[in-house]
């Protein structure tokens, strides 16, 4: 470090667009990382250098003054002593390796300035590296100093502020008694965190893992901070393999291995730390023969050695007081200490200035694969290692919320099952009426629609047994209408069974209307067309179990009723009947008619289209009229189960409305209790069975005479068990 220091000063001197005729002269001390060393020395630059620089005489011995400026020093503390006192006298301090987030208080240190960046933007980003492997349950260890301190505290902000939860924080430094170190390793020890971010001086760090190897605990993963991270002496531990963190990157100075390697033996014996170095380096003696090492010939080549101090290529702090040596012959060179104003770039590529705070404004603090024994941190190349967890509780699976356990961090939660309908997300949320949670429960998706579609098995079967039932009936007109002429085709009412027939037709293909997607018209339809076709249907049953009672009512002599019920009354009746339903859905659709509409409480996780009533009492006015007529035709068709047997149309209608009656009493409560699509099927199933019962019961034994008993179409057979036989 200090020979790099040397070779600024060397080549600032020899330079002539820098500080042109102005030699500097330097003196280095070592502070030993004390604060009572560094505070001797800034008195010492405060008061006044002794009249001694260098061994050239490029300096008057009596040029004894405060010096102009400083370059150090590398550790905060000291760097804090040394500043508050030299700030004083306006002696500007420059550091190369001082990261304490403190010292960019301007008003407290306003002559300190520095070429590495700030512990802010260090603990930021291992809050990020943390945050981004997914640990939120993690350990702390600090030093306990300015530099471990104020690091922790904005590691600790930034953490909360990434949602990161710290178990413990523990601080060591290495003056403890030992006991405070002991408690430090056993609080690691038992803690449940498996990541550990420790803001910790080299010699701190060292003493630590030394204490950990007594009882190792399960694997533990290193965050280390820069003044350990990239240190070589940790490779010794395994504990350490893969560790990550962050580091100032490597550089290289231009020309500085050929300054280093100008070195001979006449010129290391003026430095007590070169000596050293050359003697253990060549094991000989440069002072003569001492402790059995041989003298020193001059035949040892620096060249050749192969260690750090031949080294230049990956050099950090280094770099870092290169930096800070040229910033202060620039400022010298302004005339007055400008260091604030500095903007220049080195030889080797890195610009240098200082913002407000004295921080360097390139923040060149950047990612650096500093995991020891050369592993891979990047996880997405490489899958050899696998991410420990760390964690104080596990995610809550799909479904569940966190409730965070009292008197615990956030961290630390257990999860409670979501209430249906919700999903979780921070908290569990309901969804709109129209979604519903999808199988793992972290989204809402739009709710099913159901309604009795016509690709529907359902719907199909009900089409088919409605278009067999039309042509059924279309078919019976047919047989009717060809063999109009024959006795049990008059017998019945031809015109009333032609009309019967014709709504009967219209009652099958109406139940087509309720299968479908529901609109506006289709509600509307559908219902309407129901009641009057039905309507249309009993009272031309009505009608023809009239016409049967009064025909036999006017073979007694004296009768004449039959006037009032040939086929114009019949008609004007039938009419009549149905213009009343009619009515009552005019009015219906006028006053609230029906419309399609969501149902969303039947069912939770599903949308039922289906068709509002609109009036509920319009809907009961329509079948409950339906259910008038049918009654009152019931009533005397069983008025007329007792004619002649030959002439049993009285018997057939009182089947027919039996059956009629007894469906449409059973779809009232099948019709309230059915789910969804159900409703409509059992509304059309309703309308089939019922006119099913219809055309079986009344025309169905004519059809069988006509085609299969033609011997029995006859007036003498119609009429042979009659009143008239025995007369």
């Amino acid at each position: 470090m200090f020979l790099a220091f040397s070779f600024a000063i060397h080549e600032i001197n020899n330079r002539t667009d820098l500080l042109p005729g102005i030699t500097l002269g330097y003196q280095i001390y070592d502070s030993c990382a004390a604060v009572p060393m560094s505070v001797k020395v800034a008195f010492q630059f405060a008061n006044g250098m002794e009249p001694f620089y260098n061994d050239t005489d490029s300096c008057s011995k009596s040029a004894a003054a405060a010096v102009p400026a400083l370059v150090g020093d590398s550790v905060s503390s000291s760097s804090i002593s040394i500043t508050g006192m030299l700030g004083l006298f306006g002696i500007p301090q420059v550091s190369h390796y001082a990261t304490c987030a403190c010292l960019s208080d301007k008003r407290q240190f306003p002559a300190f300035f520095r070429t590495i960046p700030s512990d802010h933007h260090q603990a930021a980003v291992l809050a990020k590296i943390v945050k981004y492997f997914g640990w939120t349950w993690i350990g702390a260890v600090r030093s306990d100093s300015d530099y471990g301190n104020y690091g922790m505290a904005s590691f600790l902000k930034a953490a909360q502020e990434e949602g990161i939860c710290v178990e413990y924080s523990e601080s060591y430094y290495r003056t403890d008694p030992r006991s405070k170190l002991e408690r430090v390793a056993n609080v690691i020890r038992r803690s449940t965190a498996r990541v550990i971010v420790a803001f910790l001086h080299s010699g701190d760090m060292k003493f630590l893992l030394e204490e950990l190897e007594r009882q190792p605990p399960p694997h533990i993963q290193w965050i280390g901070s820069d003044a350990w991270i990239t240190h070589p002496e940790f490779l010794r531990f395994n504990m350490c393999a893969g560790a990550i963190g962050f580091a100032i990157p490597l550089s290289a100075i231009p020309g500085l291995r050929e300054f280093l390697l100008d070195l001979s033996p006449a010129q290391a014996l003026k430095s007590p730390l070169l000596t050293e170095f050359w003697e253990s380096s060549f094991s000989c003696s440069l002072k003569g023969s001492s402790g059995g090492a041989r003298e020193c010939d001059g035949s040892e080549d620096i060249r050749a050695l192969q260690n750090p101090y031949t080294d230049t290529s990956q050099l950090r702090a280094t770099n870092m007081a290169y930096k800070a040596t040229y910033a202060i012959a620039h400022a010298i060179h302004g005339i007055l200490h400008q260091l604030k104003r500095v903007n220049f770039t080195t030889k080797n590529g890195f610009q240098v200035s200082f913002d407000s705070s004295g921080d360097p404004v390139d923040c060149d603090l950047q990612t650096c694969c500093c995991c020891f024994c050369c592993l891979i941190i990047d996880l997405h190349l490489s899958n050899v290692f696998q991410v420990p967890r760390s964690v104080c509780s596990e995610s809550c699976p799909p479904g569940t919320r966190k409730a965070v356990q009292k008197g615990k961090p956030v961290c630390c939660f257990d999860c409670i099952p979501c209430a249906e309908g919700e999903i979780n997300s921070l908290n569990c949320v309901r969804c709109p009426s129209e979604f519903w949670p999808n199988t793992h429960r972290n989204n809402c998706l739009p709710k099913p629609v159901e309604f009795l579609s016509w690709d529907d098995t359902l719907s199909i079967i009900l089409t088919v047994f409605s278009i067999t039932g039309a042509f059924i009936a279309v078919c019976v007109a047919a047989l009717f209408y060809k063999h109009r002429t024959t006795p049990i085709v008059r017998a019945n009412n031809s015109e009333l069974s032609f009309l019967l027939l014709f709504s009967l037709t219209l009652c099958f293909l109406c139940s087509l209307t309720f299968i479908g997607q529901p609109s506006e018209w289709s509600c509307m339809l559908r219902h309407t067309a129901f009641g009057i076709t039905f309507v249309l249907c009993i009272s031309c049953v009505l009608g023809k179990t009239i016409v049967v009672l009064m025909a036999f009512r006017a073979t007694i002599p004296g009768n004449n009723v039959m006037k009032w019920f040939r086929p114009p009354q019949q008609r004007l009746s039938v009419l009549a009947v149905t213009l009343i339903e009619v009515l009552i859905c005019v009015l219906w659709l006028t006053i609230s008619p029906p419309f399609p509409s969501k149902n969303l409480n039947y069912y939770k996780e599903r949308i039922i289209l289906e068709c509002e009533l609109g009036s509920a009492i319009g809907f009961w006015a329509v079948l409950g009229y339906i259910g008038f007529l049918a009654l009152l035709c019931f009533i005397f068709a069983f008025l007329a189960r007792n004619l002649p047997n030959n002439f049993n149309e009285g018997k057939f209608i009182t089947f027919s409305m039996l059956i009629f009656c007894a469906v449409w009493v059973t779809f009232i409560p099948a019709y309230v209790s059915s789910p969804g699509k159900f409703t409509v099927a059992v509304e059309i199933f309703a309308i089939l069975a019922s006119s099913f019962g219809l055309v079986i019961c009344i025309f169905a034994p004519k059809c069988f005479i006509i085609m299969f008993r033609p011997e029995q179409n006859t007036k003498k057979h119609l009429m042979g068990k009659g009143p008239s036989k025995s007369l």
